[in-house]
């Protein structure tokens, strides 16, 4: 089996505000994505159990071409089920592979470890790798350019 795909970062802000930016609507908007995407939560349910389910929406010319290219609609919509939810500590959650064609859906795990630091919050994103290397390639360069958005909106002043 594939190692798993870890990525850490700091940030200079409050684990307060971190947490939220990862658990609610607006937080969630505001990153959430890879570039050339805006994402539109439906629900939000943030428990063991619970869903978080959102519309993906290719809004950059270059992805929208992409997308119809390639015989994908422009707005997909992506649902995942929280297996833990530690206030200002911990997510995990299940997503449903089931978009990859000619593969069965699957489940792939992922969980967010937030930790006070000295000057802000460490964070460590865990995640399985996807079916095959090119598709966990794509996953992999989607959260680093989740996590650069992640970044800016709490480097951002006020």
């Amino acid at each position: 089996m594939t190692a798993r795909i870890v990525f850490e970062r700091h940030y200079r802000a409050t684990l307060a505000d971190v947490w939220a930016l990862w658990t609610t609507p607006a937080g969630i908007e505001s990153w959430w994505g890879p570039d050339g995407f805006a994402v539109t939560v439906t629900a939000l349910d943030l428990r063991p159990g619970g869903v978080f389910a959102y519309l993906m929406t290719a809004v950059r010319q270059q992805e929208i071409d992409f997308m119809q290219t390639a015989g994908m609609p422009v707005s997909t919509p992506a649902r995942v089920t929280y297996s833990e939810v530690t206030p200002m500590t911990r997510l995990a959650y299940a997503t449903r592979v089931d978009f990859a064609p000619g593969v069965a859906p699957y489940d792939l795990t992922t969980e967010v470890d937030l930790t006070p630091t000295e000057d802000g919050v460490r964070m460590v994103l865990t995640f399985d790798p996807m079916h095959e290397p090119g598709w966990t390639h794509q996953m992999t360069q989607g959260w680093t350019e989740q996590l650069a958005k992640l970044h800016n909106v709490l480097s951002a002043p006020g």
